[in-house]
């Protein structure tokens, strides 16, 4: 729709992150573009297996020293924060950058898939970073115990939890990041048992 209005080409184009499972009738596929998580439950591990694509975060931890210094929200986080987004753009959907869902169709080819047996898996969580940075980021649980808590209160439950971390720490001086709230989203899903 945009495509004559608009210029789809420039690196500050409406982007996504994707996370995708698939069940067929004895796989599930997996799919993943850009900072989200997978986690997957298998059955006789008690390490769940986590796939992640962190070519963001590897491009990032080069560029971000400044603005991790500063305290979030002050002016000078800001700026430094608006620098590192802007020099994050020109590794966008590049070869030796990160790649991300948008107008360019060719991203799709660089995501991160596979396929796992489906009867050895129990359940599954799809987590955005900013849901998944109980983990990753802020090392206030395992990925254990966040398959435990989603399957006993619920993707709510671990959204709260981050936001209480987040708040906890608004100026980023625990844990260094660029926004001090991140977008959260997290889906998880228990898989029929097979026989």
């Amino acid at each position: 729709m945009h495509d004559f209005t608009c210029d789809l080409t420039h690196a500050g184009s409406p982007s996504a992150t994707v996370v995708m499972l698939r069940h067929n009738a004895d796989t599930l596929d997996w799919l993943i573009l850009a900072d989200s998580a997978l986690v997957l439950d298998t059955a006789d591990t008690t390490e769940p297996m986590v796939i992640c694509d962190d070519r963001e975060a590897l491009v990032g931890a080069a560029h971000r020293t400044t603005m991790d210094a500063l305290p979030s929200g002050s002016p000078e986080h800001v700026a430094a924060h608006r620098a590192y987004v802007e020099t994050l753009r020109g590794h966008r959907n590049r070869d030796g950058g990160f790649w991300v869902a948008s107008a360019d169709p060719l991203a799709a080819d660089q995501a991160l898939t596979g396929t796992v047996p489906a009867h050895q898996v129990r359940a599954a969580a799809l987590l955005s970073d900013g849901a998944s940075r109980l983990v990753d980021r802020f090392a206030l649980t395992t990925w254990r115990q966040t398959l435990d808590l989603l399957d006993q209160h619920g993707p709510a439950e671990l959204i709260r939890r981050v936001r209480e971390a987040e708040h906890s720490d608004s100026h980023g001086e625990r844990w260094p990041r660029g926004k001090a709230l991140d977008d959260a989203t997290a889906a998880y899903c228990l898989l029929p048992a097979t026989s």
